[in-house]
């Protein structure tokens, strides 16, 4: 308590390093003696900030490495410290405002086209570090605290079918194929597939428990198996790591993703629009947006309803057999185009064949075309998993 009543008023009494500061807060009412009260702890607050503490001509390279050090550091802010601190590393901390933010992005686009949202991350981390920097009495107020991040545009992204997924399968490496298979049955990030656990999955109620994510949202969450991936992950089942190669665990696809990409023939993909693929394929299959977020692990709004309400297993079982259900259908759609194409191609060739009285077409004897349509491709493509699996 350091409130006490003296000559009809308040006084506030507050204790800092051993000293003992008195104060009349001139008033009898006890609400306002305790406003007065925390105002009067925060000035003194303030005082104990000695000028010898603050450092604002530090390089931000020197902060940076005490951020290092000392700091909650994630492997987000190493990442993009290899991209901003080659600009930053020479310049004073209350060097950086809002105006050389401006001269950053400007740098940045001049080097790389890129997108604004890019940017922003690199801005993100800055602003994290300096306000670190404030919490440890090095500046007294954040230069950037106030600094607003450029509004991130919508870019249109390809959706991948499922015969461009067929397609992609039957000439991936097999380690890949495995890890394909997953993003497109689970919609979990790369770095999610990537960390995932042998002791993470419950194949009795086959479900898999994502423990490592970007969002607090996204860990603990349960995604129950789809058929394919409970039959490609049941046949071994050791501890460790799932998706790995050569027994070591894998740090980056990029290489054999691009190869998969470049030997398929289809349209250029990222391995995140896998992701965006599993959430059109929900929408698809008509799965509601709650559903879709909690099996993506999608920050929610923190209003009253969310905070009460969650996505009971059952739902999230419905949602993969719906997805399943999609799946199954485009297949077989393709499955019967491509049958179709077989018969008109035959059909083709044998009148061919009767008009020419059995003579050839110059470099492709069954008279048909060299590359086949889609569904002729898809055909050929899902025989060649099967033939492999």
């Amino acid at each position: 308590m350091s409130l006490y009543k003296r000559g009809g008023v308040y006084w506030s009494y507050v204790w800092k390093d051993g000293i003992r500061y008195a104060k009349s807060t001139e008033t009898d009412k006890i609400r306002k003696a305790q406003d007065f009260d925390r105002k009067h702890k925060i000035e003194l607050e303030l005082k104990s900030l000695r000028p010898t503490d603050l450092n604002p001509e530090m390089k931000f390279g020197q902060l940076f490495a005490r951020f290092l050090s000392d700091g909650e550091v994630k492997q987000f802010h190493i990442e993009r410290s290899k991209v901003f601190l080659p600009y930053f590393a020479e310049m004073p901390i209350a060097e950086i405002t809002k105006n050389e933010i401006i001269r950053y992005r400007k740098e940045r686009h001049r080097q790389k086209k890129l997108t604004d949202t890019t940017i922003n991350r690199d801005v993100e981390v800055l602003r994290h570090v300096l306000f670190w920097a404030v919490e440890e009495r090095i500046l007294s107020a954040n230069p950037l605290a106030r600094t607003r991040l450029s509004r991130a545009r919508r870019i249109k992204r390809p959706i991948m079918s499922v015969w461009e997924e067929e397609k992609l399968l039957s000439i991936s490496a097999p380690h890949l194929t495995r890890i394909i298979i997953a993003a497109a049955d689970t919609g979990m990030r790369r770095s999610e597939i990537l960390s995932q656990r042998f002791e993470d999955i419950d194949f009795f109620r086959r479900v898999l428990v994502v423990t490592k994510s970007k969002t607090a949202e996204g860990e603990s969450r349960e995604i129950p198996l789809t058929s394919r991936l409970y039959e490609l992950l049941s046949k071994e089942q050791p501890a460790g790591l799932i998706f790995t190669f050569g027994n070591r665990q894998i740090r980056a696809i990029k290489t054999a993703w691009k190869t998969a990409l470049k030997n398929s023939g289809i349209r250029p993909f990222r391995f995140k629009d896998l992701r965006t693929a599993f959430n059109s394929r929900l929408i698809e299959a008509g799965v509601i947006k709650d559903v879709r977020m909690e099996l993506m692990g999608h920050s929610r709004n923190q209003d009253t309803n969310d905070l009460y309400s969650q996505i009971e297993l059952p739902l999230l079982r419905e949602a993969i057999s719906k997805l399943e259900a999609w799946r199954e259908q485009q297949i077989q759609g393709m499955q019967k185009e491509a049958n179709g194409e077989t018969l008109r191609e035959t059909s083709s060739r044998d009148a061919a064949s009767d008009n020419r009285e059995g003579s050839a077409h110059a470099g492709n004897p069954d008279g048909g075309p060299t590359q086949g349509s889609p569904a002729t491709q898809f055909q050929t493509s899902t025989q060649a998993i099967r033939t492999a699996s």
